[in-house]
């Protein structure tokens, strides 16, 4: 009797019997694991600690590896001890890895858990005596249950006979009839006795010749692997030779339960693809779960979502906003001029009689705005373009263009490109003039001086005080846009008062409150500098002040070349443009302190 406080028992897995997957237990294969204890699950579930059933010691066999199930007292633990003292669940499978093959048959692994199943893929596994404690009433001594598999409706597999498995039913039928459980066991046992004292050439001569016919190409395979170690010349063959018991941690594993084949399959159409439910149940490419090798060539391809690639960029809605706010005029070069008026002596004067009447003085004010280029270039191989036929990949490519084109025009207008004066990608400046940095006749500079102040909240409620007190410097046309980043704007809505009131219902209301039209966030402002210095928070500003000037054929436009020594289609889009703001004070540019 092992030394072992057990609740069941039974063969984890049978040697020398033909699994519904085509694959056999060589006698030994996991031999290394007799007298381990593994944990034991249920239907091979390791996602859920809950799933933990108990643990199990394991020993080896002639005819397999028997196992000594202990259940832990735990809910899912007593549940499942209660399943198997009724006779529900009779059936073990194993999960192991480190898998070494010859042909279907199974030579090594490495058992690492144990699972109750509602049945198993292999044949033989089956609890074989439950234990009743003493804790038990009217029991003495072990029970013995003889089960073979409950019936199972099996989509695929072979029986240990090699004829497909069909649907299994069974009746409750009242007589002295065998029933098919003690029938398929009386037949297991008789072929058990049948197959023990044969010799060899007995067991030859009971094959089939189909049967007779696989053996000699084992024999024949076998025999080609020994003669491989020598070269044709007759010199020792230099090639490393891997022993086959070597523990591989990257090695096959054996997922062994039909059961849990049989959940997969029943996922397939939540996943979109059997290929998709078997990878998320963990059975991918180097695990074993089933007899057909590349078993993933069968699966349906993937259908794409969509027909076009779906473009993966920073929001852009504001780019819209930008292009469609600021004033277009027909050509490229302008001039603006202004007459100071700000002046003390621009004044108009009081006259006393017999006094000298000055002449009024103010300065004259201009400004020469010129154009620059501004474009993006692509590239397809011919061959490319002919090839992709599930869409039109130079429509999709030129519109990739285009929205990339505004999307860099909408920034230089506002902020400029952000790239270094020296870089030979830089926008001009002087050309296109960003709206942050303009001449302090055109933007408005304001600091937020954030002295004293030690939480986020009372920044934003200074921030929003100070943007207040500077709007009567602004001289725009109408009501002003503020462009500033996603988080500046959360940070107002989150503003409270001091009784946890939210100080802003949403943006309309905050809009009201800062005496804008609307707040649009744009991405690329995070974490620019402002002209003095400091993080620039916001820029108000409405732009049809801005003027964007292009001469006819410098507006947007598309060329098409094909590269004849290389075989290529090359696009361009560009534009010739010049852009500034020509209402003095129309914007301001607040930016916390440095």
């Amino acid at each position: 009797m092992v030394n072992f406080d057990y609740d069941c028992s039974g063969w984890a897995t049978k040697a020398k019997t033909k699994c519904y997957d085509g694959l056999t237990i060589a006698p030994g294969a996991f031999k290394e694991c007799s007298g381990k204890v593994r944990p034991m699950v249920y239907n091979h579930d390791h996602n859920n600690i809950e799933n933990v059933l108990g643990h199990c010691l394991l020993e080896n066999r002639p005819g397999g590896v028997y196992c000594y199930a202990k259940f832990n007292d735990t809910p899912t633990g007593r549940t499942a001890k209660a399943c198997v003292e009724s006779g529900d669940l009779n059936a073990f499978s194993i999960y192991a890895n480190c898998i070494k093959k010859t042909g279907n048959t199974v030579q090594h692994g490495i058992i690492q858990e144990v699972s109750l199943v509602l049945a198993g893929c292999n044949p033989g596994a089956l609890i074989d005596e439950v234990v009743k404690h003493s804790a038990d009433e009217d029991y003495e001594g072990g029970e013995a249950f003889i089960y073979n598999d409950p019936g199972l409706s099996l989509t695929h597999g072979m029986d240990p006979e090699g004829n497909p498995l069909e649907d299994l039913t069974h009746s409750a039928d009242s007589g002295d009839a065998v029933t098919d459980d003690e029938a398929t066991q009386e037949e297991a046992k008789m072929a058990d006795e049948k197959n023990e004292g044969k010799t060899l050439e007995q067991v030859y001569n009971s094959m089939t010749d189909e049967q007779k016919e696989c053996c000699h190409a084992l024999v024949g395979l076998a025999l080609e692997e020994q003669e491989g170690g020598n070269n044709d010349d007759g010199e020792e063959d230099d090639t490393v030779k891997q022993n086959v018991f070597d523990k591989d941690t990257n090695a096959t594993v054996l997922k062994h339960s039909i059961e849990e084949i049989n959940n997969v399959v029943k996922t397939a159409k939540s996943h979109g693809t059997m290929k998709a439910a078997f990878e998320d149940a963990g059975m991918d490419s180097d695990e074993l779960a089933h007899s057909i090798d590349n078993i993933d060539w069968l699966f349906p391809e993937d259908h794409l979502l969509d027909t076009t690639p779906r473009i993966i960029d920073k929001p852009d809605d504001w780019v819209s906003v930008v292009m469609g706010a600021v004033h277009h005029i027909p050509f490229s070069r302008f001039k603006s001029m202004f007459a100071d008026l700000t002046e003390e002596d621009a004044r108009a004067k009081g006259y006393f009689k017999g006094n000298f009447k000055k002449e009024e003085v103010f300065g004259l004010l201009r400004r020469s705005t010129s154009p620059t280029t501004v474009y993006k270039k692509q590239k397809l191989d011919r061959d490319d373009v002919i090839d992709i036929n599930s869409f039109d990949v130079v429509a999709w490519l030129k519109q990739e263009m285009r929205l990339k084109l505004n999307r860099e025009l909408a920034l230089a207008y506002l902020l400029g490109d952000g790239r270094l004066a020296a870089s030979e990608d830089k926008i001009d400046e002087n050309c296109i003039r960003p709206v942050f940095n303009d001449s302090d006749l055109f933007t408005i500079k304001v600091q937020c001086k954030t002295t004293g102040l030690t939480t986020v909240e009372d920044k934003y409620k200074a921030f929003i005080k100070q943007v207040i007190r500077s709007r009567k410097e602004y001289r725009g046309s109408g009501t002003p846009t503020l462009f500033t980043t996603e988080d500046a704007l959360t940070e107002m809505l989150l503003l409270e008062d001091g009784i946890g009131h939210p100080l802003y219902a949403d943006e309309a209301a905050l809009a009201r409150k800062l005496r804008v039209k609307n707040i649009v966030t744009i991405p690329e402002m995070e974490g620019r500098k402002g002209a003095k210095g400091g993080d620039l928070v916001c820029l108000i500003v409405n732009l049809a002040d801005y003027t964007v000037g292009a001469d006819k054929g410098g507006a947007v436009s598309m060329f098409d070349d094909f590269d004849i020594d290389f075989n290529a289609q090359k696009y361009l889009i560009e534009t010739r443009c010049s852009g500034a703001l020509t209402t003095p004070f129309s914007a301001m540019a607040v930016e916390w302190a440095a």
